[in-house]
């Protein structure tokens, strides 16, 4: 710290350290020196956020998965269809190797459950209770398991149990049985638009965000020491490897599966590394450049309402995780990315100049007013 501090370096980071002799005492350190960034004219820069609308047709598909989620299952004496509750026995096994043996799983079949795999729902349409079917499927190239990937699996299922749904009709009276209950199914409607309106409105905010960002990186220069990219990718392997312990698979195990060697793997993360390395070390620029803040109390508020929405499931376990200090200062991050994006959104768009100028107007027009008229000259 002395010597960083004599040479007047700002070191980012942790050095390496090398022990150059016992007699005399001698040791070599290597730092990263800390990042420049430089943000360019952002300032100026300008883009148009799109309008978001609610058509009628969405309106209407959510209204079909309230009616569908709110009807209770009912055993069905009829052939099995596309959205059914299935309860099935299923054997699969690719050559010698077995890859399932479940009995008694709950199963929706549906053109778009792909599940165990894809083309394993339409052979399930028509069964009948009780019945069994054999039948292979190709197993995809891009399949998780390297293992079995572009191989045949042969299965075996048995149907035991099929429940169906009676959807009733969409009127007044279904609208009132509605969560805490709608006076008329037109009221209904009318909130799920408002509600679809406000989650569309979020999503197209944070496209904008995200698009103010990349067109600031664009403009940005950015000058990161290699060792800290490095370091970087390094964390990156070890969090895969972790992974894979959780899956009780070893690193080894991992890297054959991908069919790459560890350093082919670095060379993958590189530029993933770099994207979100620079669009952090931007971000903290805008932060200190824009002067935001994020109060402890803040911070508090976000984990409080975390903790809200737990409810009663983890209990203590989950409020005492989010209240701890690592929990915390990941928030704080959180927290002050997301000023930052919203403050660079209403740079982006220009709001901040429409609300300086109306600022402005509101200021002249009290200061023209209080002179109590034309002056003499």
């Amino acid at each position: 710290e002395r010597v960083l501090e004599e040479e007047h370096l700002q070191a980012f980071g942790q050095p390496d350290v090398e022990l150059v002799s016992m007699e005399p005492p001698s040791f070599k350190a290597v730092v990263a020196l800390e990042p420049t960034v430089d943000l360019g004219d952002f300032r100026s820069l300008r883009l148009e956020s799109e309008s978001v609308e609610v058509k009628e047709e969405e309106v209407s598909e959510a209204l079909e998965h309230i009616r569908y989620d709110s009807t209770p299952w009912e055993p069905a004496d009829r052939p099995a269809q596309f959205g059914d509750l299935l309860t099935l026995d299923v054997k699969g096994m690719v050559g010698e190797l077995q890859v399932a043996n479940d009995k008694g799983i709950d199963y929706v079949p549906g053109k778009d459950n792909l599940l165990p795999l894809p083309g394993f729902s339409v052979y399930l349409e028509g069964m009948n209770k009780g019945e069994s079917k054999e039948f292979a499927l190709p197993v995809p190239q891009d399949h998780p398991d390297a293992t079995v990937a572009g191989q045949e699996c042969h299965f075996n299922v048995t149907l035991h149990e099929i429940k169906g749904k009676n959807l009733p009709l969409l009127d007044d009276e279904f609208a009132k049985g509605v969560g805490e209950g709608y006076d008329s199914l037109e009221e209904l409607r009318n909130s799920i638009s408002e509600r679809l309106l406000a989650q569309a409105e979020r999503l197209a905010q944070r496209q904008f965000q995200e698009k103010s960002l990349a067109e600031v990186v664009k403009g940005a220069q950015v000058e990161v020491a290699p060792r800290i990219i490095e370091r970087e990718v390094e964390h990156l392997l070890e969090e895969r490897a972790r992974e894979a312990s959780g899956r009780n698979m070893s690193m080894e195990a991992y890297l054959q599966n991908v069919g790459k060697s560890a350093e082919e793997l670095k060379e993958d993360m590189r530029p993933a590394v770099v994207e979100r390395l620079t669009e952090d070390l931007i971000i903290r620029k805008l932060v200190e450049e824009e002067g935001i803040e994020v109060s402890s109390e803040e911070v508090e508020a976000e984990i409080g309402g975390m903790v809200s929405d737990s409810g009663s499931s983890g209990g203590d376990s989950v409020q005492r995780a989010l209240s701890s200090e690592g929990f915390k200062r990941a928030m704080r991050s959180a927290v002050i990315r997301r000023k930052a994006l919203e403050r660079l959104a209403v740079i982006v768009s220009g709001t901040d100049e429409v609300e300086a100028e109306s600022s402005e107007g509101e200021v002249d027009s009290v200061e023209a007013g209080e002179g109590g008229g034309p002056s003499d000259d």
